[in-house]
């Protein structure tokens, strides 16, 4: 069994679109430049999670000038952090038992192309402290995910990380830092040849054993 496993956390650990989207509407209605965009939807998020968070913004709202383009994400994205902690959100079925019943056997990390502050968000609220040894972001570290897995392998001397992710970025990603990728196919995103599919989490434990 693979000892080394990094999640992404949107569309693989749980799917938090609805409240971000109201979380962010808050915003758009504050800011001028971007009202025109109201309302964005779950559905306009869930084709832009993955992506670098000011590129999110640029494909949100491409009429919006750079500089105010990522002051309007920085300020959606600290909102959502606090909109989170306050309305928590589910985590996707049978996550939280199959990252118990795995952390007894492997260690469990989490990258994710997020802002710092998010991913201790849905640790925090899951009580999921004892469980992840660590999580890097570009929030963190300024890298993007490539980048972060590398960064990880190298900090805890990883020799069988597995990479679960949902969409053809993070499996971009893992192709790039070397790392088998498992794809999570009920999330947001598409996969081309990951080296094993899930269709329901709970199905990890058996999946990693044929690696």
């Amino acid at each position: 069994m693979a000892k080394d496993l990094i999640f992404d956390i949107d569309g693989t650990l749980w799917d938090s679109t609805d409240g971000i989207a109201g979380a962010f509407n808050e915003i758009l209605l504050e800011e001028p430049l971007v009202q025109p965009y109201y309302p964005l939807t779950a559905e306009d998020l869930k084709r832009e999670f993955g992506k670098p968070l000011y590129d999110i913004g640029y494909s949100l709202f491409p009429a919006v000038p750079k500089e105010e383009n990522n002051r309007i994400i920085d300020r959606m994205c600290d909102h959502e952090v606090a909109w989170l902690r306050s309305h928590i959100q589910p985590a996707y079925p049978g996550v939280i038992e199959t990252l118990k019943a795995l952390s007894e056997t492997c260690r469990l990390f989490i990258v994710s192309n997020c802002q710092a502050g998010y991913a201790e968000c849905f640790i925090e609220t899951h009580g999921l402290e004892p469980l992840i040894m660590d999580h890097l972001c570009p929030g963190d570290t300024g890298l993007l995910k490539a980048d972060n897995i590398r960064l990880l392998i190298e900090r805890y001397a990883l020799t069988t990380p597995v990479y679960i992710g949902d969409t053809a970025g993070d499996e971009a990603a893992c192709r790039e830092a070397g790392v088998p990728f498992i794809h999570a196919a009920y999330g947001f995103g598409e996969a081309e040849a990951p080296a094993g599919v899930l269709t329901r989490f709970n199905e990890l434990p058996h999946l990693i054993e044929t690696l």
